[in-house]
């Protein structure tokens, strides 16, 4: 850690805690985080230091880490498992970058085939719960903005179906349709999400302990929340498990648009953001185990997962 970091991050602790250890953390790839362990007068405990230190994220930084900061202290009221703010400095005006202090959840980024199921079913619940926190129009966050746009699709170049993208590119030219909108992480996927196996949920214990990096919470549909992490559960499981997640949701209670042309319409904006591969996916995970994601494969699932949503829903 750089010192003028270091330095304010000891400013944020209580009197007699130094700064014990530095631990990188894998499975993030807008910013560096690292596990702070402290020590104190008769007592340890750990922080999360997030900072971004990539020109692109640190000229948005104000807006992002801000956001973060107001939705952190949001959520701090509900029972959704984030982190507590301890300190921002959004603007690095004492960080050597635009830094973010907050508590350490327990549990751990699960992202193997083995369970994927039933962590999907986890999921569901979870986001559910997301979309259903309440806020004021001082709390309410910005509108959704879309990743994609039909100019800016690529269609993978050895593709043998480019009627396919074509067909997929022609419905996200439409108008947005139009939407309920509620509270969206709009960045969930089981990278974001940690889980913890501690025996109190019922058999197996397993259970979500956390949800993590809140930099693009919006206000939007809920469809696009349980797109992103739809498109997610198909490059990383399969297209099967991407199909089933809106069921998931639905089944827990969620509400997805009743027209399936809106609702493919959402589907499809989060989907071709990845085309034409899903490599901005892929990073974190083969640092956490899945070197089977290679590019021919997340290309193949992206494409086949384009076909399957069109078939359902078209």
């Amino acid at each position: 850690m750089l010192s003028d970091t270091r330095t304010w991050v000891e400013k944020q602790l209580s009197a007699g805690e130094r700064i014990e250890e530095v631990v990188p953390l894998r499975g993030g790839w807008t910013s560096q985080i690292r596990r702070l362990d402290i020590r104190g007068p008769g007592k340890r405990r750990s922080l999360v230091l997030r900072s971004f230190v990539e020109p692109f994220f640190v000229r948005h930084a104000e807006g992002l880490l801000g956001r973060e900061a107001a939705v952190l202290s949001l959520l701090g009221g509900t029972d959704v498992p984030a982190a507590a703010l301890v300190a921002v400095d959004a603007t690095a005006r004492h960080c050597d970058h635009p830094s973010l202090l907050m508590s350490l959840l327990s549990g751990t980024v699960r992202v193997d085939d083995e369970g994927a199921g039933e962590r999907a079913e986890l999921l569901a619940r979870q986001l559910l719960r997301v979309h259903r926190v309440e806020v004021t129009a001082r709390t309410r966050p910005r509108a959704y903005q879309a990743w994609t746009a039909p100019e800016r699709v690529r269609p993978p170049e050895d593709t043998r179906r480019p009627e396919l993208w074509r067909h997929a590119v022609d419905v996200i030219r439409r108008e947005p349709p139009d939407h309920r909108a509620c509270f969206l992480h709009r960045d969930f996927h089981p990278g974001n999400v940690l889980f913890a196996d501690d025996g109190t949920d019922g058999g197996t214990g397993l259970r979500i302990s956390g949800v993590v990096d809140w930099v693009e919470t919006s206000w939007g549909p809920a469809d696009l929340d349980v797109a992103h992490c739809a498109t997610a559960l198909a490059l990383l499981h399969g297209v099967a498990e991407g199909m089933a997640f809106a069921d998931r949701y639905v089944a827990a209670g969620g509400s997805t648009a009743e027209d399936p042309a809106a609702h493919l319409y959402w589907r499809l904006l989060d989907a071709l953001a990845y085309a034409p591969d899903a490599e901005k996916f892929a990073v974190p995970w083969r640092e956490l185990g899945r070197t089977d994601l290679t590019a021919p494969v997340l290309a193949g699932r992206l494409e086949e997962y384009v076909g399957t949503l069109l078939e359902r829903y078209g």
